[in-house]
């Protein structure tokens, strides 16, 4: 008697799983898409992407910003790569010129030239970044504005 119940409640079981994971019976899934976003060793700028040395520590953030709301002139010890989720941001990097980015937008931020991120858009600017660096270093690193170009 119980061998009878066992199999119907597993049918059930497998039934339920399957409609919650938005499987049919008979309807073959869809192949997994992946979109590369970037594949490189340089960041934006041209310049190596360069692994600190020590213990290894991804650090995944959402960097959120109001219309005209800037960065401050930083650099990056550790290699940065992100995406634009949402609104526009223009990066100044001094000498060598300015770039917008816009949502889905994706890159390998510069490492040793200062710059410094503002949302030139109309609404808030969402970015999703992801730092390669190492236990103790700064995902951040305080630096002064370039002089002027004469």
């Amino acid at each position: 008697m119980m061998d009878k119940m066992r199999f119907p409640a597993a049918v059930l079981t497998c039934a339920v799983t399957a409609f919650a994971c938005g499987y049919q019976v008979g309807q073959a899934r869809e192949p997994l898409r992946i979109t590369p976003l970037f594949a490189t060793g340089e960041t934006i700028l041209g310049e190596p992407v360069a692994y600190p040395a020590g213990k290894p520590k991804l650090t995944g953030a959402v960097i959120a910003m109001a219309p005209g709301q800037n960065t401050g002139w930083h650099t990056h010890g550790v290699p940065l790569a992100g995406m634009i989720l949402e609104g526009e941001l223009t990066v100044d990097y001094g000498g060598k010129g300015k770039r917008t980015y816009k949502a889905g937008d994706a890159l390998v931020e510069s490492m040793s030239t200062p710059h410094n991120g503002t949302n030139t858009g109309s609404g808030p600017m969402r970015l999703f970044a992801l730092y390669i660096g190492a236990e103790g270093l700064p995902t951040g690193i305080p630096a002064q504005a370039p002089a002027p170009a004469p």
